[in-house]
């Protein structure tokens, strides 16, 4: 199964009679394209059928008119080991997730592990672990960036040393272990970056037994590189302090979907306010207590654009090209050299807008009719949307 998930180059794929184009950067949200040209994973152009090399191609894929965007970057997951997660005890979660358009998957900890080591030699040697294996195993073809080890107490800098050089380029949520003071979380954020390793702050309310409540001034001070779930892991802070942090840090903001649905629209609202739309990416921040949810980064991505009143385009932005730019990711954009991982959607049959980007913005899910990853079709019709209006279809491959 490991192999099966990872090995093969998909050739020479062409994907024409794109209706809709999604970039990806909310710059520039909407391309004047409808064909995809991809070489062994790889995106090589983009633009009019009429100026691309389409001969010779190993597959061809006929959109029919309907939208292709990166696909989705869930900023905020728990995973364990494989396919399973002990949280809600549940086989098949990343792969059922890849039917509702997430193509990479960012841990902030493996901390649901029933035993799960808290001493340092356990902890990297978990991280060390859980970053191989998922290096190794894709299921459903999603890329799972894992091995994040929850800091704790007593930690130096030779251990951020130790887990660079093996690899490891996250950490888990800080407040998750027993580091939960802004002076001692700086310190550790400090040799983590110093090694090239990026660091996520829980925010607010404790979530699991032995996580703590963060408040606004340790988050400050810690000065991680993303805001974990400032909407809260299940709980919010104080409205107040909320803005304080958009205003006040420079940091990634993350808005999840295990969090406070209020918190969530308005922190997304300050951000356009505050003219820093690009540090706002999306998570689901699952399993969790509120369970696995297949869509729930399209849920969000509703949620916001229809009650923040922000375009549909630009919060798949949010989901996509500004999540790959601060977590440094070579995927999540409509560019020549990036990953060509795409999600292809189209308006749910019976929504009352007229098209996907309205469908959005009046609250629906779309349909996903495909997902691609690495150029490889890994599911078509998905089987957790609403159904498409229309589908993409193989009209060639060898």
């Amino acid at each position: 199964m490991a192999e099966a998930a990872v090995a093969g180059k998909s050739g020479k794929v062409v994907i024409r009679n794109i209706g809709l184009l999604l970039s990806g950067d909310i710059d520039k949200p909407i391309l004047d394209a409808d064909t995809i040209v991809v070489h062994d994973g790889l995106i090589t152009a983009f633009g009019r059928e009429k100026d691309c090399d389409t001969e010779s191609a190993t597959t061809t894929i006929d959109v029919r008119g309907t939208a292709v965007a990166p696909g989705l970057i869930d900023s905020h997951v728990h995973p364990v080991f494989g396919d399973w997660t002990p949280r809600q005890n549940q086989l098949g979660w990343i792969d059922s997730t890849m039917n509702g358009g997430v193509t990479t998957m960012i841990s902030a900890g493996e901390v649901h592990l029933p035993g799960r080591p808290k001493d340092i030699v356990g902890l990297k040697a978990l991280a060390i672990t859980a970053q191989r294996a998922y290096d190794n195993f894709r299921p459903g073809g999603v890329k799972v960036l894992a091995g994040a080890p929850v800091i704790e107490k007593g930690m130096v800098e030779s251990d951020f040393k130790d887990l660079a050089d093996a690899g490891v380029g996250l950490l888990g949520e800080i407040g998750l272990g027993t580091v939960k003071g802004g002076t001692e979380a700086s310190q550790m954020v400090a040799w983590a970056r110093k090694y090239g390793i990026q660091s996520t702050i829980h925010t607010g309310g404790p979530s699991v037994p032995g996580s703590g409540y963060i408040d606004k001034d340790v988050v400050l001070e810690a000065d991680a590189d993303v805001i974990g779930h400032i909407n809260g892991g299940h709980t919010s802070l104080p409205w107040k302090h909320v803005c304080e942090l958009c205003e006040k840090s420079t940091r990634a903001i993350e808005i999840v979907h295990n969090g406070n649905e209020k918190i969530a629209i308005e922190a997304a609202r300050a951000a356009i306010e505050l003219k820093c739309p690009h540090r706002v990416i999306l998570g689901t921040d699952g399993p969790a207590g509120s369970g696995v949810q297949p869509l729930g980064m399209l849920r969000m991505i509703s949620l916001i654009s229809s009650f923040a009143n922000i375009p549909a385009e630009i919060v798949f932005g949010f989901a996509t090209g500004n999540t790959a730019r601060m977590r440094k990711l070579n995927c999540g954009l409509i560019e020549a050299g990036r990953a060509a991982d795409f999600v292809f959607m189209d308006r749910a049959q019976h929504t009352a807008g007229k098209t996907l980007l309205e469908s959005v913005q009046l609250g629906d899910i779309p349909g996903i009719g495909m997902v691609m990853i690495d150029g490889i079709v890994r599911c078509g019709r998905s089987r957790n949307t609403p159904p498409a209006t229309e589908i993409p279809v193989v009209v060639g491959a060898h």
